[in-house]
């Protein structure tokens, strides 16, 4: 295999992925997927970090949509990536990967709290680091806190992995028609309104230079392909 194009990354999983074809909650099956997956770029060298979503489990703005207070709600999404990270944890030992789960709010009964030091310590142990709880702020979601954690990790490459291959013009699930984008600058992003990470996270991106992958996880092998450099989905850089 060629020489690895990326050897620090962080991957952004939302909550939804992990359902699989469930209706709420978390497939053992994509979590054993996934953990293979990140085995095979652990294996060929690469310091991989993961940030996941809590929407399988609790959305806080939906529940403040639904009269709940909105920190109270986004303090309950914190929880629920969580426990999504304690899942995913799990999944990677099995597999026989060491792994830490470091959480932005205090929770020290069941995982580590985050300090960059520690988590950049763990990553050039060849341990995988599962970051939860977001920003540890409400009002902010995981893809912003995975944004920023990229950047003080000081990632090669920052990746979101969607259920489709790239960033389009339109939802191509929508629409057949649909255009996808090979390549686009964080401000074409923001500028179109192209929603597939939220505003804040392209711009903290952008004000960092950090590159940013957007591809299909469900493709098997993507992950390990896009850190030989192989150009699958849409890149958006500088």
């Amino acid at each position: 295999m060629p020489a690895l194009a990326h050897r620090r990354v962080l991957l952004k999983l939302s909550g939804e992925a992990l359902m699989g074809d469930e209706d709420y909650g978390i497939d053992p099956k994509v979590l054993v997927r996934l953990a293979n997956e990140v085995k095979d770029a652990h294996d060929a060298g690469a310091e991989v970090a993961l940030v996941i979503g809590g929407g399988n489990i609790f959305r806080g703005a939906g529940l403040a949509a639904g009269g709940m207070d909105r920190t109270t709600g986004d303090h309950m999404g914190m929880l629920a990536t969580v426990i999504n990270a304690l899942a995913m944890q799990d999944a990677l030992e099995k597999v026989g990967l060491s792994a830490r789960v470091m959480s932005a709010i205090k929770i020290n009964a069941v995982c580590e709290d985050y300090i960059r030091r520690r988590a950049v310590r763990h990553l050039e142990k060849g341990r995988i680091t599962v970051f939860a709880a977001g920003t540890g702020n409400p009002f902010f979601t995981t893809d912003s806190g995975a944004a920023l954690r990229a950047i003080e990790i000081e990632a090669d490459l920052l990746l979101k992995a969607t259920k489709v291959d790239g960033i389009y013009d339109r939802d191509p699930k929508k629409f057949p028609d649909a255009v996808r984008y090979e390549r686009l600058t964080y401000d074409d992003v923001i500028a179109r309104n192209l929603q597939v990470m939220d505003t804040a996270a392209f711009a903290l991106a952008r004000d960092s230079k950090l590159p940013m992958r957007v591809f299909d996880m469900d493709e098997p092998g993507a992950l390990l392909r896009i850190l030989h450099g192989e150009a699958i989905g849409t890149l958006v850089a500088a």
